[in-house]
């Protein structure tokens, strides 16, 4: 999913330049037979068609989920991108792998999957803990660049989770427990890229004693005689049975490349085919409420028509089976176009300003992938943090989807769970303004927002610009009342909304009462300046925000 910190200075070019290089859009090989697995509907493969779409009131009601982005590179607990790291010489990964499990010409990645059991995977407890948590949604990872398929799949028939590793179908533990805490279920599919992604894994050291030694990347069935994957071909799991990309020894390459254009090897039809497939079965055969393509816009776009064709077959079959459009799909890096055909995902970060069409923002505790030096260092983000972020995202039209980094054995920590605990907590006294709310005329006020971080890429911009203060208030409604949120508690006690000021024309009305979330009526009195609230003497425990209704 991470994009490393380099996005953060790289611009990503639009749709009209990624015709590029000899990448042209073509419908996939067996384009006729493959239509036809498409589900009959008003949905057709193209952004026209798609335009269609509108968002469903469950998910708009929902604003806040949470997402086990959990997978075989959890289990080294080493963090982010470790299948493509761990071939990367001299990188954090590569060392860590060295020192933990050997050269990865003799242990690759096809061998940290062996080693992940998932052994104290409990999904129902989990998904227990996030609702009690708040969330109103729950989204499980499908498969990652490391082209591992966490499903019972026809067409990854030996590299999916019930063949190696656990050897547990994943994705249908977490659909049960979502089904079983009355949770609508999504699952995040990052697949698309695995042909460029692990072209690492092609390498081999240019130092030290290992010089020259091939990592095991090209190696193929004929060379697991003997070993615990005989008769499994790696380029089943790798894809790297084809020439480099350009560039592709520059490990930054894969960021410019990510649109498919700029050089990047162009998969072959046969590639293209197996993800569709691939997807179009997890969608059949799990139904889920959501899926996240964790691409720009649609998977292999605009290479291929195969992510349209999905994008038509889930959005068809989630009407035909529900009587109405209830599913609801992310992608990232949309223009004003796509989204109007699916929800728009902003990657560890949020909008500036209230945006027209319901979005999300996919963020995490951690990293990505559990990463145990986190833990050490108590290096969480706090439940403050992620509470006035959930709030100013609400409050311009979003969704918050936050990742709890799973450990390798299928358990949460100890400094995740009391995170989660205190998240639950505050939701409990002023979900009221959070939960079936929509945005107001304007989104809030105050000197954060004057000083907010652009969005970078596809996001990257959550921790940037000035911190949230006493002076900074969101607002959403619900029916005739609106809510005034302040996130700090002010050291006057006293609360000032210049929003609501006496006649202002944002709300020309008189107030005419005052309601502290959970504690009662305050006093208070409308002036030239602003709506000023006499606040509780004692303020809550849990004060880093505080919710006001007035009506």
């Amino acid at each position: 999913m991470k994009r490393r910190e380099l996005l953060k200075n790289l611009a990503i070019a639009m749709p009209a330049l990624y015709f590029t290089n000899g990448l042209k859009a073509n419908t996939l090989l067996s384009g006729q037979s493959l239509q036809e697995q498409i589900a009959k509907g008003p949905f057709q493969p193209d952004w026209q068609s798609l335009k269609q779409y509108k968002t469903p009131e469950w998910y708009k009601d929902a604003k806040f989920g949470i997402w086990a982005h959990w997978g075989p590179q959890c289990q080294p607990e080493a963090g982010d991108w470790y299948a493509r790291g761990m071939y990367q010489e001299g990188s954090n990964a590569y060392k860590f792998h060295l020192e933990k499990y050997g050269h990865p010409s003799v242990f690759g990645f096809k061998d940290v999957i062996n080693e992940w059991k998932a052994e104290k995977w409990d999904p129902e407890e989990l998904v227990s803990l996030y609702k009690r948590s708040g969330a109103k949604y729950f989204m499980a990872m499908a498969n990652h660049h490391d082209n591992m398929d966490l499903f019972e799949s026809t067409y990854q028939p030996n590299w999916n989770s019930t063949k190696v590793g656990p050897k547990k179908d994943i994705i249908r533990g977490w659909a049960k427990a979502a089904k079983n805490n009355d949770l609508p279920i999504g699952v995040s599919v990052h697949a698309a890229h695995a042909w460029n992604w692990f072209e690492t894994s092609q390498r081999s050291d240019k130092n030290g004693p290992h010089a020259g030694l091939s990592y095991d990347g090209k190696m193929t069935k004929s060379d697991g005689k003997g070993k615990w994957w005989d008769g499994i071909d790696p380029q089943e799991l790798y894809a790297q049975n084809h020439p480099l990309s350009e560039n592709s020894e520059d490990d930054a390459m894969i960021h410019r490349q990510w649109n498919w254009g700029n050089g990047v090897a162009k998969p072959t039809d046969a590639y293209i085919e197996k993800f569709y497939k691939r997807t179009i079965e997890l969608i059949d055969k799990y139904s889920p409420d959501l899926v996240y393509f964790d691409d720009t816009a649609v998977p292999l776009w605009p290479i291929s028509d195969a992510g349209l064709k999905i994008a038509a077959h889930l959005y068809n079959s989630n009407l035909k089976k529900n009587g109405k459009l209830e599913a609801v799909l992310n992608g990232k890096i949309l223009d004003k176009e796509q989204r109007q055909c699916m929800v728009w995902d902003i990657e560890k970060g949020r909008s500036n300003e209230l945006e027209p069409f319901v979005w999300q923002s996919g963020t995490c505790l951690g990293n990505w992938h559990y990463d145990r030096s986190v833990f050490d260092r108590h290096g969480y983000k706090s439940a403050k943090s992620v509470i006035h972020n959930l709030i100013d995202i609400v409050s311009k039209n979003g969704n918050m989807l936050l990742n709890v980094p799973v450990r390798g054995d299928g358990t949460i920590d100890s400094d995740e769970r009391a995170v989660l605990e205190e998240i639950g907590a505050w939701i409990n006294n002023n979900g009221e303004c959070i939960f079936g709310t929509r945005p107001w005329k304007i989104f809030g006020e105050g000197p954060a927002q004057e000083n907010a971080a652009a969005l970078t890429a596809q996001g990257f911009n959550e921790s940037g610009g000035k911190p949230f203060s006493s002076l900074d208030y969101r607002f959403t409604t619900k029916g005739n009342s609106l809510f005034a949120i302040s996130l700090g508690w002010p050291e006057s006690g006293k609360a000032l909304i210049k929003s609501l000021s006496k006649g202002n024309p944002l709300r020309p009305e008189p107030v005419n009462r005052v309601e502290f979330l959970g504690h009662g009526n305050l006093k208070f009195e409308q002036k030239e300046d602003g709506l000023e609230v006499i606040l509780p003497e004692n303020k809550p425990e849990l004060n880093y925000a505080y919710s006001l209704k007035i009506s």
